[in-house]
């Protein structure tokens, strides 16, 4: 039990708010990337993607390991994004700190929903069912170059537009 819930219970809604951490931070990306702020889509995913870390440390720890390494490096890199979007108001450079720290973030989630990916859905852990396996290697490098390549274009993107006006 986990809050009074079942453990299953628990991972329905932590997938439940992952899942919504990670479609909003979309939504948000793809508003960095037109340059517009989308404040109450940003609200959603800072919230969510925080509740996602949080949970994420609610299930029963037998050992501390790379699971909540990337939960302690989400919840900074959120730490900054949220410093960075309402104390600093994304004011010169804080524009740039808040979009490489919240796609980082948005990174953080997608990576994990690719590593749970392949724990649990049947055909893909065939394909790498200890994760060191060559498709679950160039999923995750896929979706790193991904990233990396929206982060760049959203900072450029988004200090260009509508954005840059705080």
């Amino acid at each position: 039990m986990i809050l009074g819930m079942t453990t299953s219970t628990y991972t329905q809604i932590h997938v439940v708010i992952s899942l919504a951490g990670i479609l909003s931070g979309i939504v948000v990306l793809g508003g960095l990337l037109g340059g517009r702020r989308l404040d109450s889509w940003t609200v959603v995913f800072l919230a969510t993607t925080i509740a996602t870390s949080i949970t994420g440390f609610g299930f029963p720890i037998h050992e501390f390991g790379p699971p909540h390494i990337i939960g302690v490096i989400s919840l900074i890199v959120l730490a900054l994004a949220l410093v960075a979007r309402y104390s600093f108001h994304m004011n010169h450079s804080w524009r740039m700190v808040y979009v490489l720290s919240a796609m980082t973030a948005l990174y953080l989630n997608v990576f994990v929903g690719v590593v749970q990916s392949f724990q649990k859905i049947a055909a893909l852990h065939a394909l790498a069912p200890a994760q060191s396996e060559p498709p679950f290697l160039i999923a995750q490098l896929a979706v790193l170059v991904l990233f990396i390549t929206l982060g760049a274009l959203a900072s450029i993107r988004f200090k260009r537009g509508a954005g840059a006006t705080p």
